[in-house]
């Protein structure tokens, strides 16, 4: 992500509200054209399928419709997703972009589901399919459009990052690819009087079903929740070292509530020798800081440094024994309280280990190496890709 102050316009994927506009324009421009695109299908399809009595061409016609539908669906998430936050929703409705994909999957699955059903009936019951020189020539010019519309699609949904326009490029694409086994069963007809419709269907069916099937978990997953991409944390840690006074970064951890709607939080590490006064300035310097980077509203907590001095020896016994275990990816945090005699530190451990076997394996190894002291430990987890 470039630096916002450096750019004369703004990005697509920043989170001004400029951007912010930007972007919904440009999914809302992408979407009437794929609505423009369809309905131009439709019509084309339903006088053809009319005059040739050819329902399987007014059947792919209002497949077009569906596709139309969809696009409206994009336009209307778009628009409902980019609401200001309110009291009912303090963190806006960004996550809503989500759920068009969503739709959009299920649509996808719902056309999979129709096209297997009719693909079987067409293998128990085969007919003799006929196909014209007109119906080849619609089947023709469907695929070029689908796929003009589909690329369409995926590059203003690359552009934006919208899920709801790449899945709509999918949704066109296979379209593109259900018309093009529909071109390859009437040439095995119409030369080799081999009728493959059902077969081919089947085939085309269960692709689609997958692509249904990776639309909506790529829709579903941010809802539930993804680690962020390292770029977010590599910015987010540069921001904060750039004061001489940070000594690290830790505990980054990310909420998403849409499209570059993040709520976030970490911690720095800083000497225990500065003020309150000097910690506020500092940590607004650097919340300001990453705002202006990325986007993203964090707070800004703090871990007083103490490595040196009289506990030098109980930090570097810590870090040979964390170094040890290859489940624990890093120790930091560290900091002991003189007058209550508490070590604190936090543990960075794998998800799939046990973290508090961990924890009190090197608790009881620094217990009998330093004894009189008591352990506060956290245990963190590495939240990124």
């Amino acid at each position: 992500m470039s630096k916002k102050n450096q750019q004369a316009t703004p990005s697509l994927l920043d989170a001004t509200p400029a951007a912010q506009k930007l972007r919904e324009g440009q999914i809302v421009k992408a979407s009437i054209y794929g609505i423009v695109g369809n309905m131009l299908l439709v019509v084309f399809k339903m006088i053809i399928g009319f005059v040739s009595n050819s329902i399987a061409i007014i059947l792919d016609g209002v497949n077009n419709a569906t596709d139309a539908i969809s696009s409206i669906i994009t336009i209307v998430g778009t628009k409902l997703a980019g609401r200001r936050p309110d009291s009912a929703h303090p963190f806006g409705y960004g996550r809503l972009e989500y759920l068009t994909s969503v739709v959009i999957a299920v649509i996808i699955l719902a056309a999979g589901l129709v096209s297997l059903r009719e693909s079987i009936v067409k293998i128990i019951h085969p007919g003799t399919p006929v196909y014209s020189t007109i119906t080849i020539a619609v089947i023709v010019v469907a695929i070029v459009a689908k796929i003009f519309i589909g690329l369409m699609f995926k590059h203003f949904g690359t552009k934006t990052d919208c899920e709801a326009l790449i899945a709509s490029g999918v949704d066109s694409n296979y379209d593109a690819v259900l018309s093009a086994g529909t071109l390859v069963v009437a040439f095995a007809q119409n030369i080799g009087n081999i009728n493959i419709d059902g077969i081919v269907g089947v085939v085309i069916s269960l692709v689609v079903l997958k692509a249904g099937i990776e639309v909506l978990r790529d829709a579903i997953n941010p809802i539930i929740g993804l680690p962020e991409n390292k770029q977010y944390f590599e910015e987010i840690e540069a921001c904060a070292e750039k004061y001489s006074e940070v000594k690290g970064v830790y505990d980054i951890v990310l909420t998403d509530f849409g499209p570059r709607e993040i709520i976030g939080s970490a911690f720095v590490e800083i000497p225990d020798n500065l003020n309150a006064c000097q910690i506020h300035v500092l940590t607004r310097k650097i919340a300001d800081d990453i705002k202006m980077q990325t986007g993203i509203d964090m707070a800004i907590g703090i871990y007083a440094e103490h490595l040196t001095g009289e506990f030098a020896d109980m930090h570097e016994r810590l870090v040979e024994l964390v170094n040890a275990e290859s489940a624990i990816m890093q120790t930091h945090g560290f900091f002991v309280d003189e007058r209550t005699k508490t070590c604190y530190f936090d543990l960075v451990i794998d998800f799939k280990s046990d973290g508090e076997a961990l924890k009190n394996k090197i608790v009881t190894q620094l217990d009998r190496d330093f004894p009189g002291y008591s352990y506060n430990v956290q245990l963190d987890f590495d939240y990124a890709l």
